[in-house]
């Protein structure tokens, strides 16, 4: 005689929870081809633009520095942060990046086309290929641009080996996630600087690197 246990239906629920949460996970994330579909314009001085904030930001690995630029591509504001979510959930992504999107810039909703892009930069481990938690972030910063009236702009990510703009090709090998900073000192200003708000209240003005 064969004895065993039928699967209680509190066991089947939970395993079929499980199930539901990875797949809207996955849903919750992009793929490069995707993205690249997405008509992310493209940075005309990407390196400036991460020289800039990893210099206003010093960011250490799991770190999100998210920043809006205007139209003449100059930093109106930005914020950074630690990576709190334990899974690389696009949801909770987004609502991290619209947390401190809403701390430093008023919305454009009323606006019927967007006028200020939101771009990302994570530094994180590993090398410059694409992971899901890259996926995860593309998700998030695209749906809180929405949310926030603002177009959706780069993804980049800082490494040991250098800095990346997903879905470009374009990157460089400074800064990394373990170099010094520049000073801001080093750059030079804009003729007419725009005001700056950052997560950490501090008013300054983004200052453009002279190395291009």
């Amino acid at each position: 005689m064969t004895f065993g246990f039928a699967p209680s239906a509190a066991t089947s629920i939970s395993a079929s929870s499980v199930s539901a949460d990875s797949a809207n996970r996955l849903a919750r994330m992009l793929e490069p081809a995707e993205w690249a579909e997405a008509g992310i314009p493209l940075l005309r001085n990407p390196r400036e633009v991460v020289s800039g904030l990893h210099a206003r930001h010093r960011p250490a690995p799991e770190t999100a520095v998210v920043a809006v630029l205007d139209h003449e591509e100059r930093l109106t504001a930005s914020a950074s942060f630690a990576r709190r979510s334990i899974t690389a959930d696009g949801w909770e992504f987004r609502n991290a990046l619209l947390a401190h999107i809403r701390r430093v810039i008023p919305h454009d909703l009323r606006r019927r086309t967007p006028v200020r892009t939101a771009v990302l930069l994570y530094c994180r481990e590993g090398d410059e290929r694409w992971t899901e938690e890259d996926g995860a972030w593309m998700w998030g910063l695209r749906d809180a641009c929405t949310l926030h009236g603002l177009r959706c702009g780069a993804y980049i990510t800082l490494t040991h080996g250098g800095w990346q703009v997903l879905g470009e090709g374009r990157g460089g090998r400074r800064p990394n996630s373990t170099s010094q900073p520049s000073a801001l000192a080093e750059t030079s200003l804009d003729p007419d600087p725009v005001p700056l708000r950052t997560g950490g209240g501090a008013v300054q003005t983004l200052r453009r690197t002279a190395a291009r």
